[in-house]
């Protein structure tokens, strides 16, 4: 019998799934959880795709998102409008 690792990206499927688990990654502390999680719907919806919508490169997509690297702004703003999503923000209630 084959296993495979366990991805639960592959069962994100809806817009509404992927806000979520963004979401959650967005709230932690660390910002690399949001950039890791940002190289894992790269990677579901396919590097070579993201790099073309970027314009940037995939050997830096996925150094960049590797959660190694503090990577720009300007870069996650590309990755994130490649990969259809819309940032927002909300103020928090003191």
């Amino acid at each position: 019998m084959e296993t495979t690792a366990y991805n639960p990206l592959d069962y994100l499927q809806t817009p509404e799934e992927i806000s979520a688990y963004l979401d959650e990654a967005f709230a932690d502390e660390d910002p690399r959880i949001f950039i890791v999680a940002l190289g894992y719907l790269a990677k579901k919806k396919g590097m070579s795709q993201i790099a073309r919508d970027s314009g940037l490169s995939r050997e830096s997509l996925y150094k960049a998102l590797s959660g190694e690297r503090n990577p720009g702004f300007g870069t996650i703003l590309k990755v994130v409008h490649a990969l259809g999503i819309e940032l927002h923000a909300t103020a928090m209630v003191a």
